[in-house]
């Protein structure tokens, strides 16, 4: 077997890949899919900690656009990454895997409150550490619950998988010549406007030197990017 070239690592999914085709709610094809792309990080004894978002079921910037208040709004956005969080967890126990959901928002009936030492020592005892609830605080993203995450739990790389292969120079969907990045620099991310991450994070990451992996969520791309094969797009 491969020898990971990371031995922990954050990875950050968006809510949508747990919604199927449908694009909301929670399809338990789609969370066996994510599971599946997962399960081989694990076999090779690496420990990872998740962060899910919860775009699938409500989305804080969305609500508040539409008339709610910011706050109520994000808090709901919190509760929704719980619930793919726990359908996350219930998948993966089902195919053997050990995890943990802890969440900043003290639910104690369903999950462990996040601290930080605990959660160390889960990864530590082998245990997929699932981070739920954001950050516990209105106007800050998954995203940065990710980086906030990842440097807390003294992860050695943020692996961000998405629906494209890496960062391109514009969208990829809509534009057929758009450029796609194998490396970029944190300045250069931000000075292109590439929208890696929310600016939040980016600072975060930027600051303490995380890097970051841009890749493609599906076809074992998360296993190669562990492996430090060149994968999607890397901002170091």
């Amino acid at each position: 077997m491969s020898k990971p070239g990371y031995t922990r690592v954050l990875l950050k999914l968006s809510g949508e890949s747990l919604a199927g085709e449908h694009k909301i709610g929670i399809a338990p094809e789609s969370v066996a899919a994510v599971c599946n792309e997962i399960s081989p990080v694990l076999d090779m004894g690496v420990q990872m900690a998740l962060v899910i978002g919860g775009g699938n079921i409500f989305r804080g910037l969305s609500g508040s656009a539409g008339g709610m208040e910011r706050s109520s709004a994000d808090y709901m956005g919190m509760l929704a990454t719980v619930l793919n969080a726990l359908a996350v967890q219930d998948m993966l126990e089902k195919q053997g895997y050990p995890t943990r959901v802890l969440s900043a928002i003290t639910m104690q009936e369903v999950c462990e409150p996040f601290v930080r030492r605990r959660a160390l020592r889960h990864l530590e005892k082998g245990r997929v550490v699932i981070c739920a609830g954001g950050t516990g605080n209105p106007y800050f993203t998954t995203d940065t619950t990710a980086a906030l995450r990842g440097m807390e739990l003294k992860c050695e790389a943020l692996i961000k998988a998405t629906k494209v292969d890496g960062i391109y120079d514009r969208d990829p969907v809509k534009y057929a010549d758009a450029v796609k990045f194998d490396d970029l620099s944190y300045d250069d991310s931000l000075a292109r406007r590439l929208g890696v991450m929310d600016a939040t994070a980016f600072a975060l990451v930027r600051d303490n030197k995380l890097p970051i992996i841009v890749c493609s969520m599906s076809g074992g791309n998360i296993r190669r990017a562990v492996l430090g094969e060149s994968v999607g797009t890397i901002v170091h």
